[in-house]
């Protein structure tokens, strides 16, 4: 989602065309997924037919149908997001649930794969043994992928034959330290592609010994203890996600002391406009938004006219605003939070803190 959410973020045409829908990891139900894209692509047509000039709309359409026949729906996650203008022609899986819609505007739709980055939760389990290490890759309660290539890792200095040797303990600690450096030293490789939290699973006096070696310490998150390498990723996500919420948990209520921090220094914006245009002069510092909170609107003379959900396919009209205000303020360095309804309800779900 990373590297795809880079190539996106700047790229500006007159016609961008993001589908975002819905989708299914299983049988019977993903087989409906193929007819739900199969009718956003005909609504995206329809509206490219009012918004593009015949060269681009015969180019895109073409890219559009192009690329939703090459995506195997037996591979589906939660969710699907199409991303197709004159230039480029690509899609992402997401394990987040979305609300169905295409939107056409002069930038990509990237709200829901920062939503999913930044972050519903998106996290690693790092399953560790002194023999093994496994590598899953869970967002919430599921498991996204269990990661191949640089996991998993068998600790070859273990073998059997080479117990006898490493029953000495001071041997026996060396070699298992060694073998945690080379997990380690593969784990930021990972990390490097794709940065997210880690949540180490192992016993317990294998998790302080492992952490007396990491490079990064700052990415760990907590420690399900136990000895699991024996058992399915499901079964271990399972387990995970408890201790994973309790982070999340408290660092939104940490977020959320940013806001009272900033209500009280005046750095808080809470109006539309008044967000727009301090994102727009790099002021922003974070935007908090309700989760699932889309604002259609129009830009006349730089100032924001907000129009009813639908009138969303009329010319002129910027399908989500709030998305447009995350990607400009994610280009001068500012970030999102996504938060419950409940939790942004004294803010009306859409709240900037300021740099200055």
């Amino acid at each position: 989602m990373n590297n795809i959410l880079k190539k996106l973020k700047d790229t500006t045409s007159n016609c961008c065309v993001t589908i975002i829908l819905n989708t299914h990891r299983t049988l019977p139900d993903n087989e409906k997924d193929p007819i739900v894209l199969k009718n956003l692509v005909k609504e995206a047509q329809a509206r490219l037919a009012d918004e593009c000039n015949q060269q681009s709309l015969s180019l895109i359409t073409n890219k559009l149908n192009t690329l939703a026949a090459t995506i195997n729906h037996r591979h589906n996650l939660e969710s699907l997001v199409l991303f197709v203008n004159e230039e480029i022609a690509d899609f992402t899986r997401l394990p987040i649930a979305v609300e169905d819609r295409v939107i056409i505007d002069k930038s990509f739709a990237t709200r829901d794969l920062i939503r999913a980055l930044h972050k519903e939760k998106e996290y690693y389990v790092l399953v560790l043994s002194r023999d093994k290490a496994r590598l899953i890759e869970a967002f919430n309660d599921k498991v996204v992928q269990e990661m191949e290539g640089n996991f998993p890792i068998e600790n070859v200095s273990l073998h059997p034959k080479q117990r006898a040797e490493a029953a000495i303990a001071n041997r026996q600690t060396n070699l298992m330290q060694e073998f945690f450096n080379i997990v380690d030293k593969q784990l930021i490789e990972v990390i490097k592609e794709n940065p997210l939290p880690v949540l180490i699973c192992t016993e317990e006096s294998n998790y302080y010994e492992y952490l007396k070696i990491a490079d990064r310490k700052a990415i760990f998150i907590g420690h399900l203890n136990g000895n699991r390498m024996e058992e399915k990723a499901h079964h271990i996500v399972d387990a995970a996600w408890p201790i994973v919420q309790q982070v999340r948990k408290e660092r939104n209520s940490q977020r959320l002391q940013e806001l009272s921090a900033a209500e009280n220094t005046g750095k808080l914006v809470a109006d539309f406009n008044d967000i727009w245009h301090a994102v727009n002069q790099g002021r922003g510092e974070t935007l908090f938004v309700q989760r699932g909170y889309f604002q259609p609107a129009r830009l006349v003379n730089d100032t924001i006219e907000l129009v009813p959900e639908e009138q969303t396919d009329r010319t002129g009209v910027i399908d989500d605003i709030i998305d447009e205000m995350i990607e400009v303020n994610m280009q001068y360095g500012g970030d999102s939070v996504f938060l419950s309804e409940e939790e942004l309800k004294k803010y009306k779900g859409l709240v900037l803190t300021t740099r200055y």
